[in-house]
């Protein structure tokens, strides 16, 4: 396959290989022709509604086979897409799409099998839009650049409809928009060390380098494979493995939100060969499925996820032979940095992230000095190559600073690299927790909590679980003669943010740890760590979002 930007993947599959499935989902399967005209579709629409090159066209959706027709559609028009967490409370919808300026949104106001009532949450996070929302906005003064707010289902709303919209577009062919490998196609917010969700711009360039080497030369991926993943569809591993499958010729098969039993039956009716769960709190559930021997196990021949040696261990025994991948993955490395090859031993598959993909250079560089460490030596993974992104939108000094002189971007976060190159990663410089797969900054929570009348000072800090590997604790300072109880902080949260930055376990304190005038965070770490252990506490509380 050869391809210099997304739209031209999509019609080059569409062209050639129409017949073929391109995406499963339950109840509903979409060929590589229907994607392709679907595509087209929705690109007519927006751009008969004015929508132009560098536009900014969200979505807000429960997974599920609308999202990357519409990602691709959008994307088509020439627009930037851009997902959005479907975790995301009205908080954190107000910070994302008040800093990219959306000029369209697609929602729905149905609701998730989790309970999110989509379009509420925009309400509520945007009180002066007005009732009706069925045409061309003149803007408000929260969103002075949305123009269409756009139902994305077929129940009916005061939103412009999902016909309305394709009416628009009619059956003229698209027009055809310059774009070329270079533009951006997607801004995917990943969560800063600041309190707000910075937005990473990634190029066709990059999105589809990353989709290649992954293909090529670590999966070995063809036509005659079948991927299996329930990652987000606003996550970049959701995105990436459906462009790696295109890239491929492979069908993409997809849970929509994640159940075990789906699962279990799409591994057996579709004879999945490649498993891309990512990551243990995802994979762990489905071997352990009563139905899991019913699958056909000599199909299966990968599986990626990340976790502890012991778990990784643990993972392959259920599935001896279809090797167990592990990798370092970030957002601005388009999906993976880093993957390790199937044929690597059973000791490099679960104690490394694996080689570089090709075309990318790391280093291990000291987190204050920047000197290049020797092998084996703990310090911050840094890389440049055509599958980096291209910085933060509108951000142009934070973007500056994360690049070196010789553009090495800086991660901060902490691992080592082996003689042979293959780079492990050990924990996170900057001040951030890993909740389940999600990234979660500190700073995001801390400045929600903060709101609360009777805070003074919080501090948010990772607690060890068994479960999601970590999950945030906050440490809280009450202002003079204030009184509030560790449950009536969690309510506080509770709806209002994403549950997984939900805090499991609050403290309060009168004094802090500190070192000079910073207060010593992973005193705070150590502390709740050895709490725990004390009262055998492996696995927090679970939390609804309501």
């Amino acid at each position: 396959m050869q391809a210099d930007t997304l739209v031209e993947l999509i019609e080059t599959r569409a062209r050639y290989d129409g017949d073929r499935m391109a995406l499963i989902f339950p109840g509903r399967s979409i060929s590589y022709r229907e994607l392709g005209d679907e595509v087209e579709r929705i690109a007519a629409s927006l751009l008969t509604l004015g929508i132009h090159p560098g536009d900014r066209v969200g979505y807000f959706l429960p997974d599920g086979p609308d999202c990357l027709p519409l990602l691709f559609g959008i994307i088509r028009s020439g627009a930037i897409a851009v997902p959005l967490n479907n975790r995301f409370k009205a908080y954190e919808l107000s910070l994302v799409i008040s800093q990219c300026g959306l000029n369209v949104l697609f929602t729905t106001p149905q609701q998730d099998s989790s309970g999110s009532d989509y379009t509420g949450l925009i309400r509520e996070a945007f009180p002066s839009l007005p009732t009706d929302v069925s045409g061309l906005l003149a803007g408000t003064s929260e969103l002075p650049d949305l123009r269409y707010l756009i139902n994305w289902s077929e129940t009916p709303s005061a939103l412009m409809s999902r016909q309305d919209f394709l009416r628009h577009g009619g059956d003229a062919p698209t027009t055809r928009v310059a774009i070329e490998s270079a533009d951006i196609a997607i801004v995917k917010y990943t969560s800063g060390t600041t309190g707000t969700p910075k937005g990473a711009m990634l190029s066709h360039r990059a999105i589809l380098g990353a989709a290649k080497g992954t293909v090529e030369e670590r999966f070995d991926l063809t036509s005659d494979d079948v991927l299996w993943s329930a990652l987000p569809l606003f996550h970049i591993g959701g995105v990436a493995f459906a462009v790696a499958c295109l890239w491929a010729g492979c069908p993409y098969v997809h849970t929509g939100f994640f159940d075990p039993d789906v699962a279990i039956d799409q591994f057996i009716t579709h004879k999945v060969t490649v498993s891309l769960p990512a990551f243990e709190t995802i994979w762990l559930p489905v071997v352990d499925h009563p139905r899991w021997q019913e699958v056909d196990q000599e199909r299966l021949r990968i599986v990626t996820v990340v976790g502890t040696e012991q778990m990784l261990r643990e993972i392959q025994s259920r599935h001896p032979q279809a090797p167990v991948l592990s990798c370092f993955g970030q957002t601005e490395a388009c999906g993976y940095l880093s993957l390790v090859l199937p044929t690597d031993s059973l000791d490099v598959r679960v104690t490394t992230g694996g080689y570089p993909l090709p075309g990318m250079e790391a280093k291990i560089t000291h987190a204050e000095s920047g000197e290049i460490l020797p092998a084996h030596s703990l310090g911050e993974i840094c890389y440049r190559g055509p599958n980096a992104f291209d910085g933060y939108f509108r951000e142009p000094e934070l973007s500056a600073s994360v690049w070196d002189e010789d553009g090495f971007f800086h991660t901060g976060d902490l691992g080592l690299m082996d003689e042979q190159g293959r780079i492990t990663f050990r924990n996170r410089i900057k001040d951030m927790l890993k909740v389940g797969g999600e990234n979660v900054a500190a700073a995001e929570v801390e400045d929600y909590i903060q709101q609360h009348p009777a805070v003074q000072i919080v501090q948010v800090v990772a607690a060890p679980d068994r479960r999601y590997v970590e999950v945030p604790a906050a440490f809280v300072e009450l202002k003079a003669g204030a009184t509030v109880s560790e449950e009536e902080i969690i309510d506080f949260c509770r709806g209002k943010i994403a549950t997984f930055r939900v805090p499991r376990y609050v403290r309060f304190v009168s004094e802090w740890p500190m070192s000079g005038t910073k207060i010593k965070k992973f005193e705070l770490r150590e502390r709740i760590s050895a709490e725990l252990e004390d009262a055998s506490i492996t696995e927090a509380p679970k939390i609804s979002s309501a």
